[in-house]
């Protein structure tokens, strides 16, 4: 998938749980979405007027497309949306959360063996 094409996919579906993302659907979606969040004060800079109110509200927004495509992506390894809440543990939470969000498709689904 194209860098756009995740970034804007991710943002389409913000509110949509179903289904599942790719790997490299969500790290082209982080990628874009940090790189907006570090370069738009400094654009922004040059517009004394408007403030900091578009990073303010970009940064609220941001948050409904980066739980959904991490619960999409969560799914696609096979794991439960509850393991969203492993980055709240102390220390080593954030760090097994991206160690499973680096795994690839269906690592952990069961096989599901063919009728004869």
């Amino acid at each position: 998938m194209e860098p756009i094409e995740a970034f804007t996919t991710a943002w389409r579906r913000s509110f949509n749980y179903g289904g599942r993302a790719t790997r490299a659907e969500y790290w082209w979606f982080c990628l874009l979405a940090y790189l907006i969040q570090f370069f738009l004060p400094f654009l922004l800079a040059f517009v004394p007027a408007i403030g900091t109110g578009p990073v303010f509200v970009y940064t609220l927004a941001q948050i409904f497309p980066t739980i959904s495509i991490t619960v999409r992506r969560l799914r696609d390894i096979g794991k439960d949306w509850k393991w969203l809440l492993i980055s709240f543990v102390p220390f080593i939470g954030i760090f097994c959360l991206i160690y499973l969000l680096c795994q690839p498709s269906g690592r952990y689904e069961k096989e599901v063996q063919p009728i004869v």
